[in-house]
């Protein structure tokens, strides 16, 4: 981790408990526009946005679901792919999880995921890089995704990447508000939330949230 991402983090986040998953303490922005506005510019020249900024829905719900259900996680190995605050990594971990990777490709991402790993007590391996083309998952046998499938191009790659994850012999969870580009068809429903959002970033302050298990053997999963 480098000084500079980590006193970013400091200075532009507060540590406090996650709304839906309160056992979690995260670096969060109390001004979420503010925030965006800052990283806009250096985001057109390749900076990606504060995501770690923030406790997504998909995120919180995926997280409350794990430390519901420990026994989904005791024991395995994780990677918590698109990891952005670690909120789903450090729940991993609480609820026993033999190993735990995180994988972002923001510098600031991977402090945040640091600092907050190290604010809940809990031992996170960190990968600040693109895994997408990667054949598969690793050893990992459980991959974690919170509110992945905002974007055409990105649920595409993501897709494609988790189905080689699933085929490998990974479990693979996600998290998901009903976001556009979410591919239904292949997932099976697990566990339903209401889950609390600032309303500044989603315009609405209480958002549906479902978590979902990849089938690679469902119709249409070719990829």
């Amino acid at each position: 981790m480098s000084e500079t991402s980590a006193a970013f983090v400091r200075l532009h986040a507060r540590l406090a408990p996650v709304a839906f998953v309160p056992e979690v303490l995260l670096h969060q922005a109390d001004e979420p526009i503010g925030l965006w506005q800052l990283t806009e510019g250096e985001f057109r020249s390749e900076q990606p946005p504060p995501f770690w900024a923030f406790a997504w829905a998909g995120g919180q719900a995926l997280a409350r679901y794990l430390l519901d259900h420990p026994d989904e996680v005791a024991g395995r190995r994780v990677l918590d792919f698109a990891s952005g605050s670690g909120l789903v990594a450090i729940a991993a971990a609480r609820a026993g999880a033999r190993h735990v990777r995180a994988v972002e490709i923001d510098e600031r991402a991977g402090a945040a995921i640091e600092l907050n790993a190290k604010a809940n007590d809990v031992p996170v391996d960190i990968t600040v890089a693109d895994i997408l083309d990667d054949d598969g998952a690793g050893d990992a046998d459980l991959v974690l995704a919170g509110d992945v499938f905002y974007s055409q191009a990105m649920a595409n790659r993501v897709l494609r990447f988790l189905l080689r994850a699933a085929r490998g012999g990974a479990r693979v969870l996600v998290g998901d508000p009903d976001r556009a580009f979410l591919p239904r068809n292949r997932f099976g429903k697990l566990a339903a939330y209401d889950v609390p959002v600032p309303p500044a970033l989603e315009s609405v302050r209480v958002k549906p949230t479902t978590v979902w298990e990849l089938d690679p053997g469902r119709p249409g999963a070719a990829g």
